[in-house]
């Protein structure tokens, strides 16, 4: 699936508590995303496609460096040396990144037919892949509503929260967007 796809589950899942504070937030939802970091051999790999010395680093590496569980261990990790609620914020980082290897096992097939497997004992074993024979392409329909749902709870948390991703950038622009949010779509009030 998509980075914006797995970044929404990501927030989705470090809002999954009310006791995260911002620094956490940020830190889960970008777990989400975190295993494409082995994706970005696509540039090297593009801009020598057509040369005598090709290098093949995305063909190669891709879904398989950050796409295991050791990486996944090495997130959680990071989520301890957060100061506040680190056991919590371990979880749903751990929890987020696997959010993100389920999405792909679904939904990333290339258009040339070939199914991305998770190979999630890599470095340590390479017996142990994941894949689903009715994975669907990346492009597919299904990743859109995915895509769309996700952008619709995101929404209804941030308004409920008072706070959305809008707030990793700003939050002075976080505040206006909730602000517009609340406006067009009043949170119900409580007896």
């Amino acid at each position: 699936m998509s980075p914006v796809t797995h970044f929404l589950s990501g927030w989705i899942a470090a809002n999954a508590s009310t006791n995260l504070d911002h620094r956490s937030r940020v830190f889960v939802s970008l777990a989400a995303v975190a295993a494409d970091l082995d994706g970005f051999g696509s540039v090297p790999e593009l801009l020598t496609a057509g040369s005598s010395h090709p290098v093949l680093w995305y063909s190669s590496y891709h879904h398989l460096l950050c796409h295991n569980l050791l990486f996944g261990l090495l997130l959680a990790l990071g989520g301890l040396m957060i100061r506040q609620r680190r056991w919590l914020t371990a979880s749903l980082a751990l929890l987020s990144f696997h959010l993100h290897l389920a999405c792909d096992v679904v939904g990333s097939r290339g258009p040339d037919g070939y199914q991305w497997p998770i190979r999630y004992l890599y470095p340590f074993s390479s017996s142990c892949a994941v894949a689903w024979n009715g994975q669907w392409e990346l492009n597919a329909w299904p990743n859109y509503v995915i895509t769309l749902l996700a952008l619709l709870a995101v929404l209804a948390l941030s308004r409920h929260r008072g706070y959305s991703p809008v707030g990793l950038l700003s939050a002075r622009t976080d505040e206006i967007f909730v602000g517009t949010l609340r406006r067009w779509w009043p949170p119900r009030r409580e007896n």
